[in-house]
């Protein structure tokens, strides 16, 4: 009885095996947890972007943009963070390695809600959005100081944010036809360019860093 039940316990294991590599087959990590190896920093001040106990930390008194060396065009990124309270942060997307990236790349928008002093913000302001464009549905993220998850897909111009399993952004570029928008953010007509975290002199943290590379 005991091996049939063994048995039945290790079919049953097999067959959940596919199930459980599935969402992450075909990512690569972007980070080692010991060395920015594969990044470089660009308008860095103070300590910019440090490694510390297995993470990739945005220290209060660092910042800067912390960019893939390598460029992406279409894809699937994936990575955990956690901000202090009034923390802010922010991925770039598609950007050149010069230039403000919310307006020659793309910005997706890092940052704690929930905190007063953001109260009156645009809606495309808050976390999650594409900074300054598309505004991010709200009210899925954890408290200031809990990790979150967090995918940003780039799939032609389709742009869609998922936080903790929340679709909070989906958007189709070719909708944005606002000749002032158009003007202002050169960067959505981009389709590669490089990844990265942008510091504002908050402390902010990211571990589990994976990309995977779409058609």
């Amino acid at each position: 009885m005991m091996r049939q039940n063994y048995l039945l316990f290790a079919l049953a294991l097999l067959l959940a095996l596919p199930a459980l590599a599935a969402p992450e087959a075909g990512f690569v990590s972007l980070f080692d947890g010991k060395t920015l190896k594969g990044w470089t920093l660009v308008g860095g001040h103070g300590p910019g972007y440090v490694v510390k106990d297995g993470l990739l930390v945005c220290p209060k008194d660092g910042g800067g943009n912390l960019l893939t060396e390598k460029e992406y065009g279409n894809f699937a990124f994936r990575f955990e963070f956690r901000v202090e309270p009034g923390g802010n942060n922010g991925v770039g997307i598609r950007t050149p390695l010069e230039g403000d990236v919310a307006y020659v790349g793309m910005e997706i928008q890092i940052l704690d809600n929930d905190a007063p002093q953001y109260k009156d913000l645009r809606p495309a302001q808050y976390h999650g959005s594409i900074y300054d464009v598309v505004p991010a549905k709200r009210g899925f993220l954890k408290k200031a100081g809990e990790w979150n998850e967090e995918e940003i897909l780039a799939d032609g111009r389709h742009i869609k944010v998922t936080v903790n399993g929340h679709v909070i952004v989906e958007a189709n570029l070719d909708d944005v036809k606002d000749p002032a928008v158009l003007k202002k953010h050169p960067g959505l007509a981009r389709t590669k360019g490089h990844i990265g975290f942008l510091g504002h002199d908050a402390l902010a943290e990211f571990r589990k860093i994976r990309i995977k590379e779409l058609p």
